[in-house]
């Protein structure tokens, strides 16, 4: 197989289309961020990177709290809206007809409709060019309860996820393995004599 030499860029797919609540439950506003990760399990620490001319960031900025909401097929197109139009001129949470609700320990809310928030405080931000890094510790993490199976165990599998990659979004659905699987030893049958 031959491969062709792009020039450099940011490219890593595929992303979270996260939905980015920020601000207040007085005065509340929502993004799309698509860079997004973990940092660190224990403590739980994780990052988003947003470009300093954005409306959220000095809403994020002045406040150090957000919430990272996940995004699933049915919020797709509102993630899409939230990631071109700005807060500035337009409330993104009226027009594509989302719920701001309470978080359980930050001023930002969290979003109604997302399954799964992230509650997040800021604990530094690294100035990195055309993207500030803002390096998060999370506080708490909130699920819709029909994610939860009897044994109190997350079934995010059933939230049908989306995710971006170059310019396009896909949803998630096809389990290809879990965590281990390649190098798990395979039971033995045993026969009956």
């Amino acid at each position: 197989m031959s491969r062709v030499i792009l020039k450099s860029g940011a490219l890593m797919a595929p992303v979270p289309p996260a939905l980015i609540t920020c601000g207040s439950m007085e005065a509340p506003n929502i993004m799309t961020a698509a860079w997004t990760g973990i940092i660190n399990t224990r403590p739980p620490k994780t990052y988003v990177s947003i470009r300093p001319e954005r409306y959220s960031y000095g809403l994020i900025k002045e406040s150090g709290e957000l919430v990272i909401n996940l995004t699933t097929e049915s919020l797709v197109k509102s993630a899409d809206f939230c990631g071109v139009r700005s807060g500035k001129t337009v409330n993104k949470f009226e027009h594509c007809n989302l719920h701001p609700i309470p978080s359980t320990t930050v001023s930002a809310p969290s979003l109604a409709e997302s399954p799964l928030s992230i509650e997040c405080k800021v604990f530094d931000v690294l100035e990195l060019g055309s993207h500030h890094m803002f390096l998060l510790d999370v506080l708490a993490v909130t699920v819709d309860e029909s994610l939860m199976d009897q044994n109190g165990r997350l079934c995010l599998e059933k939230s049908h996820l989306a995710a971006y990659a170059h310019g396009e979004y896909f949803a998630l659905g096809k389990k290809l393995g879990d965590f281990g699987f390649s190098v798990r030893k395979k039971k033995k049958k045993y026969s009956k004599k």
